[in-house]
C-alpha cells in the first residue's frame, strides 16, 4: 500500500510478511489437530470400547488384553482404510457449494463440529453410556450447518442415507448373528457329543471366519503386491486372486492349528482336569474362545476403519480450505499424517476411558459365551466392515448391540436385560439433537466473536 509522506515523497508502508501467514495458518491446524484428538480420544473411550465388549463378558480375553488387542488393530484399520469414510462426512453433510464463498463459516462450523462432538462423547462416557460417534458428529455438522446458512445447506440425501444405514444396520448385523448361533447351536452344541461335532465343523468355520475378513479387505492390502508383479516381475496376478489364495491358506492354517487345540481339550476332559484347568464350563467353549478372539480382532479392525472419520473429517476439511483457500466439493484426500492423528487418539482414549462401555456391553445385555460372543462379533465385523467399504458411516454399537440381541432372542428372550436396551435406545436417540444443539451454540458463539476471517 503507498500514501503520501509529509514530504511529499511516495512512501510504502508494511505488509505482513508472508512468513507471518504461514506461522497464523500452521497455528490454526494445530490447534485443530488437538481438537481432533480431543474428540479421537473420546471416540476411542465410548465407541471403540464396543469392539471388544463381547469378548471381555465372554471371559475370552482380559480387559488388559482386550486393551492391547484392540488397540493396536484400531490404529491399523484407520491408518489403511480411513480415508474412504472421512471423504464421506467431509463433503457430502453439509452441502459445499454453499460455503464456496464463504469458507471461514466452513472452518468454524468444523472446529464447532470438533467440540461438540468430543464433549458430548466425554458426557456420555462418563455415565457409562455407549452411544454412537457418527451420531454425533453427523448431528453436529447439521447443526451448524442449520444455524450458518440455513436448512438448504444440509445435503439431505446424504443424511437419509445415513440414517437409514443407522436403522438397518443393527437389524442386518441381529439377523447375521443369530443365523450363525443358531446353526452352531443346532449343530455342535445341542449334539451329544459335541467335540465330535465341533471337530467336524472345525473347516468350515476356519472358512466362514477368514472368508468374511478376507473378501471384503483383503483385495486392498494385496493390492501393493500386485502391482510389483506386474511392474517388476512381470507377472499379471488380480489382487483378488492373491488374496484368495492367502486366505486359503490362513483357513487351512487356523484349521489345523484349532484341531490341535482341540485335541488337548478333549486329553483334558478325558483324564478329569478340565474344570480344574479351564475358565470356561465345558471344552467346547474353550476352542470357541479362540475363535471369539479372532473375530474381536476382526471388529476392532473393522471399527478403526470406519470410525476414524468421524474424528478426522472435520480436521481433513480446514487443512484443505488452509492450504488451497477453497471448499472441497468433490472429495477430498486424506493426508498420512491426520489418519495417524486419528487412529493414536483412538488408542489414547480406549486406554484411559474405555473400561465403562467395554462393562456395559460385555455384562449388561445378556450373558456370554465365547460361542455366542464369536456369532456377535462376526456379524459386527461383516456389518461395519461392508459399510466401511461403501463410504458409510455406520455405528458399532448398533451393530454390535443388535448382534447381542439377536443372539439373546436365539438363547432365550427372557434372558435379554431389555432394561438396559431401553437406556442405550435413549442415549441413541438423544445424540443427534444434544450433539446439533451444542455445535449450534459453539457456532454462534465463535461467530460472535469472530471480527476476521480465519483463514
Amino acid at each position: 500500500m503507498e500514501e503520501d509522506g509529509e514530504d511529499g515523497q511516495i512512501i510504502s508502508s508494511p505488509t505482513p510478511p508472508t512468513c507471518q501467514l504461514v506461522l497464523v495458518n500452521s497455528m490454526l491446524v494445530l490447534l485443530v489437530a488437538l481438537l481432533a484428538f480431543y474428540l479421537a480420544c473420546n471416540l476411542g473411550a465410548n465407541d471403540v470400547a464396543n469392539s471388544m465388549g463381547t469378548s471381555v463378558g465372554s471371559k475370552a480375553v482380559t480387559l488388559k488384553q482386550a486393551l492391547i488387542i484392540a488397540g493396536v488393530l484400531e490404529f491399523t484399520g484407520a491408518v489403511l482404510f480411513g480415508h474412504e469414510v472421512s471423504e464421506t462426512l467431509a463433503t457430502k453433510i453439509a452441502n459445499p457449494a454453499l460455503f464456496v464463498d464463504a469458507p471461514q463459516i466452513l472452518v468454524t462450523g468444523m472446529v464447532a463440529v470438533l467440540l461438540a462432538g468430543g464433549l458430548w462423547l466425554q458426557i456420555a462416557t462418563s455415565r457409562g453410556l455407549p452411544v454412537s460417534s457418527s451420531h454425533a458428529v453427523v448431528g453436529a455438522i447439521a447443526g451448524f450447518s442449520w444455524v450458518a446458512l440455513g436448512v438448504n445447506a444440509i445435503d439431505w440425501s446424504s443424511i437419509g442415507r445415513i440414517t437409514l444405514g443407522w436403522i438397518v444396520t443393527p437389524v442386518i448385523s441381529g439377523a447375521i448373528a443369530a443365523f450363525f448361533y443358531s446353526q452352531i447351536k443346532r449343530w455342535i452344541l445341542e449334539q451329544p457329543d459335541p467335540l465330535v461335532k465341533l471337530n467336524e465343523w472345525i473347516p468350515w468355520l476356519s472358512a466362514i471366519l477368514l472368508g468374511v475378513f478376507g473378501v471384503i479387505v483383503l483385495p486392498s492390502l494385496t493390492q501393493p503386491i500386485a502391482d510389483f508383479l506386474i511392474s517388476e516381475v512381470g507377472l499379471k496376478i488380480p489382487a483378488y486372486d492373491i488374496s484368495l489364495v492367502s486366505g486359503s491358506v490362513a483357513a487351512v492354517g487356523l484349521t489345523f492349528y484349532s484341531w490341535g487345540k482341540l485335541k488337548d481339550e478333549q486329553i483334558r476332559e478325558e483324564t478329569s482336569i478340565q474344570n480344574s484347568k479351564s475358565k470356561f464350563h465345558n471344552p467346547v467353549e474353550g476352542i470357541f474362545a479362540r475363535f471369539q478372539l479372532l473375530s474381536a480382532c476382526f471388529v476392532a479392525f473393522a471399527h478403526g476403519s470406519n470410525d476414524v472419520g468421524n474424528a478426522i473429517a472435520p480436521l481433513a476439511t480446514i487443512a484443505y480450505i488452509n492450504s488451497t483457500g477453497t471448499v472441497p466439493m468433490n472429495g477430498i484426500t486424506i493426508p498420512i499424517w491426520i489418519l495417524i492423528l486419528g487412529g493414536a487418539g483412538i488408542v489414547t482414549g480406549l486406554a484411559i476411558w474405555g473400561k465403562k462401555v467395554i462393562t456395559t456391553i460385555g455384562e449388561s445385555i445378556i450373558t456370554l459365551q465365547p460361542s455366542s460372543g464369536f456369532c456377535a462379533e462376526l456379524a459386527t465385523a461383516t456389518t461395519i466392515l461392508l459399510a466401511s467399504r461403501l463410504g458409510l458411516p455406520v455405528s458399532t454399537s448398533h451393530a454390535l448391540v443388535g448382534g447381542v440381541v439377536g443372539i439373546g432372542l436365539v438363547q432365550d428372550i427372557k434372558s435379554v436385560q431389555f432394561k438396559t436396551l431401553q437406556g442405550i435406545a435413549a442415549a441413541w436417540l438423544i445424540t443427534v439433537p444434544a450433539s446439533a444443539a451444542i455445535s449450534a451454540v459453539i457456532f454462534s458463539i465463535a461467530r460472535l466473536l469472530t471480527y476476521s476471517p480465519l483463514l
